[in-house]
């Protein structure tokens, strides 16, 4: 699943779906050559999974695809937020529209994150957000779904114990967590001294005008930022698109768990959260449309080290790929069709009024 639409920004400040490099088709076909080689060298196992696959139950079925939907709602329901900070009123089933509509590009296209990008872009000025405000809306989401499954991962190695498989990791984790402290707490301390403000403005400034794109982001975020202050002062207003954020990859983590329940398979409670961010992360970087091979293989991989057996991992990743990536891309192409319908239908009843 696509929790947070990413891409880049042309001159004029909209995202733009850059053409994709060779080297991305490269390391694209090799990764998924590289799947189809492990999925036959474990044709056995894969059998095995899809014979447990068919015997799940219905109740652990519906209670994923509840949770799937419920992560997408979180996340729509984050992107509302911040348009009605920003001073901008979407309906909620439009913002949720555009959301599966994007996450369904990101999915289903090479170098589809841009897209998504784009199109989320293009929808949200389409409905009355600003080119500022609609960039941000997207930055900030995007910034605050990193940040929480960020926080995600660092209670997953810290709750693996020290004879975990990821224990290497936790100096790593624990060491960047420290700095973030660290860094957020000096420029909290520092800011309330005015001439250190004025500092900072400066070289904010400095650094925007090196870059176009730079200053249009500099000046997208400082817009949401007053809006937030004026209408909701303080830091506590930022708790509630936070937790959205959070409950976004909670509840995917939700639909990851039901599967397991619902193929009778006892979930490695030590070990689910360390394995469902890694793959996360390494879903996000993008290397394929959807992560396709990635996800598969390193929740595989990962659900393996932490106790299953190769055919349960493969069972349980196999039904959560089902439910959070290709059950949703026909219902996020279904959505975004939708869009451009209704949208051309109010064009055609706009004159006749």
């Amino acid at each position: 699943m696509a929790n947070h639409p990413e891409g880049q920004q042309d001159d004029s400040g909209r995202p733009s779906a850059r053409t994709v490099r060779p080297i991305w088709w490269v390391v694209s076909g090799g990764l998924l050559a590289a799947a189809v080689v492990i999925a036959i060298s474990r044709r056995h196992e894969l059998l095995s999974a899809v014979h447990l696959i068919t015997d799940v139950r219905l109740s652990g079925l519906l209670l994923a695809a509840g949770f799937e939907a419920g992560s997408l709602a979180a996340l729509a329901a984050l992107q509302h937020w911040l348009l009605r900070a920003g001073g901008v009123r979407i309906r909620f089933r439009a913002v949720v529209a555009i959301v599966l509509a994007a996450n369904a590009i990101a999915g289903g296209l090479p170098g589809g994150a841009a897209f998504a990008a784009a199109w989320g872009f293009r929808q949200l000025r389409r409905r009355g957000a600003g080119q500022m405000l609609a960039g941000s809306v997207l930055a900030v989401s995007g910034l605050l779904s990193g940040l929480t499954l960020f926080v995600l991962l660092m209670s997953g190695v810290l709750a693996d114990g020290s004879s975990g498989p990821v224990t290497a990791l936790r100096p790593t984790v624990v060491g960047l967590a420290v700095v973030a402290v660290v860094v957020v707490g000096a420029a909290a301390l520092l800011s309330r001294f005015r001439r250190v403000r004025r500092r900072a403005w400066r070289v904010w400034r400095r650094i925007g005008l090196r870059s176009r794109r730079l200053w249009d982001m500099e000046q997208s975020l400082s817009l949401l930022g007053r809006h937030v202050r004026a209408t909701r002062p303080g830091v506590r207003p930022w708790l509630w698109p936070t937790a959205l954020a959070l409950l976004n990859w909670t509840l995917d983590m939700g639909c990851l768990v039901a599967c397991a329940w619902g193929l009778g398979i006892g979930v490695p409670w030590h070990g689910i959260l360390v394995s469902y961010t890694l793959t996360q992360f390494a879903g996000s970087l993008r290397l394929t449309p959807g992560g396709l091979g990635v996800v598969e293989t390193s929740l595989t991989a990962l659900l393996v080290l932490y106790g299953l057996t190769t055919d349960q991992a493969i069972a349980v990743t196999l039904l959560y790929r089902v439910l959070s990536y290709w059950a949703l891309q026909p219902v996020g192409w279904a959505s975004g069709l939708a869009l451009i319908v209704n949208r051309r239908r109010g064009a055609r009843r706009t004159p006749a009024g």
